[in-house]
């Protein structure tokens, strides 16, 4: 046993300072990013901004919508193959990505949509802990099997992982344990590591090797998303904050005359329930299922969100998204906002 004694940070831990700028306005910020990818040498420009891979959050409806914005969309892992074919025939084919996990089922179930979709450019093999031999071989197998899609790979929290799995064929690694809002891992597991310096340790790790990394995870707040891009994240993944919207899968339901939407955790017992029948006798639940507050349409939740990230740009003088890390100084606080008359989100 070893203790880890340097201080490990959130996104609410702290505030970007600022610094002069000689932006005038926030139409200046260009928020698109360029990327070529190591493994697949893929071409992608976008708003690297994506929408989780659960089945509330990453829907074909949402994929629609935030096609418009150039931000990308993991549909969750549980579509039919004939549900996803009418979004892969229009522009969305460059902001969208097939989710699946690493069992034989999964791997199956990709070989079909690829049949189906062949242009499909992004693959998302996502697991709760990839820390595991077994998922390192998986994403070597699906590189070499896919050798021109580009392939996103997690989750994991540290840089010799990241580096692992690059090294094996991703191209970007989704960084987060236990950060999101209907994760409960950290209670079940203890397991974890603060989301901030996750981010700022796997990026440094990932670019080291020439790959990417996503902060999936954490984020409450527009502020958040602009933290992780500071902290050195290449694409910043949200699933709370999109939860609950006319695109958000499930009913809407009414509670005391106010609407909700249902949202939980791809490893909650709702999910397990509704997907394999109950949760395995050898495991527990790693999610919890809460009702959202209706928000109505996502693009104003999307404009909120990156107007936010242009306003940051213009505190720290960053005219690109490429600049904000760059451009970056963190200050540690007790306190991210006066909540006197409540919180604000």
């Amino acid at each position: 046993m070893r203790i880890e004694t340097e201080i490990k940070l959130d996104y609410k831990d702290v505030l970007f300072r600022p610094k002069r700028s000689v932006l005038q306005s926030r139409e200046e910020v260009d928020l698109t990013r360029k990327f070529t990818f190591k493994n697949s040498q893929q071409v992608w420009e976008g708003v690297p901004i994506m929408a989780s891979n659960m089945d509330t959050v990453g829907t074909v409806e949402m994929a629609k919508a935030l096609a418009q914005h150039k931000i990308i969309t993991c549909l969750h892992k549980f579509y039919p193959v004939d549900l996803l074919q009418p979004l892969f025939q229009t522009a969305a084919t460059d902001f969208a990505a097939i989710s699946c996990g690493i069992k034989e089922d999964d791997i199956n179930y990709l070989a079909k949509v690829h049949a189906a979709i062949p242009d499909f450019r992004f693959i998302c093999l996502d697991v709760a802990n990839g820390y595991t031999q077994r998922f390192a071989s998986v994403v070597a197998r699906i590189r070499d099997k896919y050798p021109d899609k580009i392939i996103i790979a997690g989750n994991v929290v540290t840089g010799e992982m990241v580096e692992e799995l690059i090294l094996r064929g991703a191209d970007i690694v989704k960084v987060g344990i236990g950060s999101g809002s209907v994760c409960t891992t950290r209670i079940q597991t203890g397991v974890g590591y603060p989301q901030l310096s996750a981010v700022i340790e796997c990026s440094d790790a990932a670019h080291g090797v020439g790959g990417q990394i996503i902060a999936d995870g954490g984020c409450v707040v527009p502020g958040d998303v602009a933290k992780a891009f500071g902290g050195g994240a290449d694409f910043v993944m949200l699933g709370g904050m999109l939860a609950g919207h006319e695109q958000s899968d499930g009913e809407l339901q009414t509670i005391n005359g106010e609407q909700y939407k249902v949202f939980y955790g791809m490893s909650s017992e709702t999910a397990m329930n509704k997907y394999y029948g109950e949760v395995a006798g050898y495991r527990s639940s790693e999610g919890k299922t809460v009702a959202v507050k209706y928000r109505g349409d996502v693009n104003n939740t999307i404009k909120s969100i990156l107007g936010g990230i242009r306003s940051t740009c213009t505190y720290i003088g960053a005219r690109t998204l490429k600049d904000v890390s760059k451009c970056t100084t963190f200050i540690r606080v007790s306190q991210q906002s006066n909540e006197v008359f409540g919180k604000n989100s």
